[in-house]
């Protein structure tokens, strides 16, 4: 996807995120977060924008400490939000093509890394929000739900720190109906190995997982539940992702 793209989509996210927010109230439990609250949800989501702005602004080449959220509440807290979001789409927007500054997995760039990153973070949040009001969630376009997939698994799940490990190799076959987009896991006791397409098709999955692509990514991030996909083969590799691939901060 274009970076432009992705910064449509960061500025239209955070203003449905704070908008959800605002309707569930500081107090609301959010469902698909266990523990938090809409104000946790607004502080550690507030805290990644300034945090990435931060990064980009001033170039940084390793990772940079985050600031630590002051003790907001309320209407106090939703502007706060708010001006961190804003301050991070225009950074973003004004950054230069050839931003240079540290990142966490490979990609195209440093500006279409951290475009994408903090889309998607403002993204899987703002349903976080959503869950938390209650009623429909804001539809998310096919294009970017897949996207959002391939940064889960080839972005995330690549690195050395994730947590989906299995004794045995066993193999993770996700397919997305609505854009032909197909990625085959490799799982094993070492960190995910991800091919994308159909370059492993003569390999045979133990799990598939199908739906649409924004099915999928809800699932895929432990938004919904992997009864909302189908699923054939063997339910227990689906449950290993299930259970260990949470994406923590730090």
């Amino acid at each position: 996807m274009q970076i432009s793209e992705h910064l449509t989509a960061l500025a239209a996210e955070g203003r449905a995120l704070v908008s959800a927010a605002r309707e569930a109230g500081p107090e609301a439990p959010v469902p698909t977060c266990p523990g938090w609250r809409i104000r946790d949800l607004l502080r550690h989501t507030g805290m990644v924008h300034r945090w990435a702005t931060a990064i980009v602004v001033e170039g940084h080449g390793t990772r940079h400490p985050a600031c630590e959220e002051p003790d907001l509440d309320g209407e106090a807290l939703f502007d706060r939000f708010t001006e961190g979001h804003r301050l991070l789409v225009d950074s973003l927007r004004a950054a230069p093509a050839d931003l240079e500054c540290w990142t966490f997995f490979p990609s195209p760039s440093s500006l279409a890394f951290w475009a994408r990153r903090q889309t998607h973070e403002t993204r899987i949040h703002r349903v976080d929000a959503e869950s938390a009001r209650g009623g429909p969630l804001t539809p998310v376009a096919a294009a970017h739900a897949a996207d959002g997939i391939d940064e889960l698994l080839a972005g995330f799940h690549a690195r050395a720190k994730s947590r989906v490990r299995t004794a045995a190799p066993r193999v993770l076959r996700v397919r997305a109906s609505d854009t032909d987009a197909m990625w085959t896991v490799r799982l094993s006791a070492d960190a995910p190995h991800t091919i994308r397409g159909g370059a492993a098709l003569d390999t045979p999955a133990d799990c598939t997982l199908s739906g649409t692509a924004e099915e999928l990514f809800l699932v895929l991030w432990n938004r919904l539940p992997l009864s909302s996909v189908e699923l054939s083969g063997d339910r227990e590799v689906a449950e290993v992702w299930a259970e260990n691939s949470a994406v923590v901060w730090g």
